[in-house]
């Protein structure tokens, strides 16, 4: 969570991409995103110069200009003017600069794709390739060990996904696997598919079944859903038989759990309780 000082930073960089997005195309937007990501890794590899560029004893002018003298003709211009509004802005800490630029490039993707109009589809995709992962312990753990270069885990990630997922759907995978926001590759997903249905101004619900809905049952679910909560609803569905029978709900924080399993846990824990 940033503080108040740095969030006022980001949003002027969001809204200076906003700006900047609607002047160029969607593949000039990708690879101004392409940009923020690597400025982010190095800021991420660069201590000194992450703590030089969120100094707030230096002006920010200074901080800018410092900026620019960096990444000068190592990035699109489009990227620098980003960078340099980061840097020229107010952060509490210095990893607070470095989260904001990473998740500046993730918000230039989500643009780009949805200047592109297939936003519904890359938050579907990244859904379904985190449910693919986390229903393979071989390939979760494949993808989820530090140890391994992200590039090399990036390899096999383009393998699977090759020819089936969006280009912004590849490069977000990308950003997870190398720690999104200091998270592991599963919540990394996770949140990026909350940031996606975020961007097309829909509330996110997990919802797990034992068995798949019909698409009768999905569209009265969701109906239901954004009625309880006065907005659109984008739902995530995952199947898993352990669960017995019911449904759990997750939207937020809030939590409905009416599976069987449930019960029968809360079951066992009352008779427990009487002995």
């Amino acid at each position: 969570m940033m503080h108040a000082a740095s969030r006022e930073t980001y949003k002027a960089s969001v809204d200076a991409l906003a700006s900047y997005a609607k002047r160029v195309k969607s593949d000039t937007v990708r690879a101004t995103a392409d940009d923020l990501i690597s400025v982010a890794g190095l800021l991420g590899s660069e201590p000194r110069l992450r703590r030089a560029l969120s100094d707030p004893a230096r002006d920010g002018k200074d901080r800018a200009g410092l900026a620019d003298s960096v990444l000068k003709g190592k990035v699109s211009a489009g990227a620098l003017k980003l960078v340099t509004v980061l840097a020229g802005g107010r952060w509490s800490r210095a990893t607070e600069l470095l989260n904001g630029t990473e998740a500046l490039g993730v918000e230039a993707y989500l643009v780009a794709a949805g200047k592109d109009g297939n936003l519904a589809e890359v938050e579907d995709e990244l859904f379904r390739f985190g449910q693919v992962v986390a229903g393979d312990s071989g390939l979760s753990n494949a993808l989820s060990d530090s140890s391994v270069p992200a590039a090399q885990r990036s390899t096999l990630a383009a393998a699977l996904l090759e020819g089936k997922a969006q280009p912004v759907t590849l490069r977000l995978v990308d950003v997870a696997l190398a720690g999104f926001g200091g998270r592991g590759f599963g919540p990394g997903i996770a949140r990026l598919v909350e940031l996606a249905a975020e961007k097309r101004e829909q509330q996110l619900a997990f919802v797990t079944v034992a068995s798949t809905l019909t698409e009768d049952q999905e569209q009265r679910l969701t109906a239901k859903l954004a009625r309880m909560y006065g907005r659109e609803v984008s739902v995530k569905v995952t199947v898993d038989p352990d669960i017995v029978g019911g449904m759990s709900v997750r939207v937020g924080d809030d939590l409905y759990d009416g599976t069987v399993s449930r019960r029968l846990t809360d079951a066992r824990h009352a008779l427990a309780g009487d002995h």
